[in-house]
């Protein structure tokens, strides 16, 4: 299997965990009916269909990409739903947007714009540009999890020394990371910033699309051991994180989890500077 075949396949297998908590963050965007947003990052476009609904019938969505084989498989996914006269796919790169000025009436990027870490001031420069006076940037990323309920101590040792997201933090400036994209937003002139934090609830028992989906994050979040873990920790997690094993934590009747997206949002002044 390719890195892209695998990567759509995890998106996929990750949509039943992750739609409702997009469908609350994209409430709370008040996208107004009939607008034009772009999705900046819209892999499969999944998020794209969802945002869609928002608009409504007389709105038009254009999903952007760097990798053609995501907008393939989206495309081909919005003509099986004959919904491909409301949402456009574009291959293109989130720091050189293929787009005139003040074409949309919003953006809306989820884990990709700024996230986890980034220089974010040129990107928010052409999410800008592309913008009409009065649009909205919305910015969402994944920012903490409890998924291994009893065993706090290590789950956050698996989160400094196992996790997926280490990569790509180590050695980041701090007022680089996602975490501080109010400034940012603020810093390219945007008005009206805000940051809230939503909350998906994890409860058993879960259907077997749910198993698949949180096996499947746990494999992301943790399934690739950095030199630092330990060899007991290791142990651990693949007894506790391994579908396959008698002690798998999503087999305890009462689990409980969580996991929490942030978001932040600011307005384009009514007059560009």
């Amino acid at each position: 299997m390719t890195d892209v075949s695998l990567y759509i396949r995890r998106l996929l297998e990750a949509n039943p965990l992750r739609e409702p908590l997009l469908r609350s963050a994209i409430d709370a965007s008040h996208l107004l009916r009939g607008t034009i947003g772009l999705d900046a990052g819209c892999g499969i476009g999944l998020q794209t269909l969802l945002l869609l609904e928002a608009v409504g019938p007389r709105g038009h969505i254009t999903g952007l990409d760097i990798l053609p084989e995501l907008l393939e498989y989206g495309s081909a996914m919005v003509r099986k739903a004959g919904l491909s006269d409301r949402i456009t796919f574009r291959q293109g790169d989130v720091e050189r947007l293929p787009f005139d000025d003040n074409s949309f009436d919003w953006v809306w990027s989820a884990d990709c714009i700024g996230y986890p870490a980034g220089e974010l001031t040129p990107l928010l420069h052409e999410l800008v540009r592309v913008l009409k006076p009065g649009g909205s940037i919305i910015l969402l990323g994944w920012s903490s999890q409890q998924l291994l309920p009893g065993y706090p101590l290590l789950e956050a040792r698996l989160n400094g020394t196992c996790s997926g997201y280490v990569p790509f933090l180590q050695g980041k400036d701090p007022a680089s990371t996602f975490a501080r994209a109010i400034y940012w937003l603020r810093q390219v002139g945007l008005e009206d910033v805000q940051a809230q934090t939503l909350v998906r609830d994890l409860q058993g028992p879960f259907n077997d699309a749910e198993r698949t989906a949180l096996g499947s994050l746990f494999e992301m979040l943790w399934g690739a051991p950095q030199p630092d873990v330990s060899p007991e920790d290791w142990m651990e997690y693949q007894r506790l994180c391994n579908p396959e094993s008698a002690d798998f934590i999503l087999n305890i009747p009462d689990y409980y989890g969580f996991y929490t997206c942030s978001m932040f949002r600011g307005k384009v002044p009514m007059r560009k500077n």
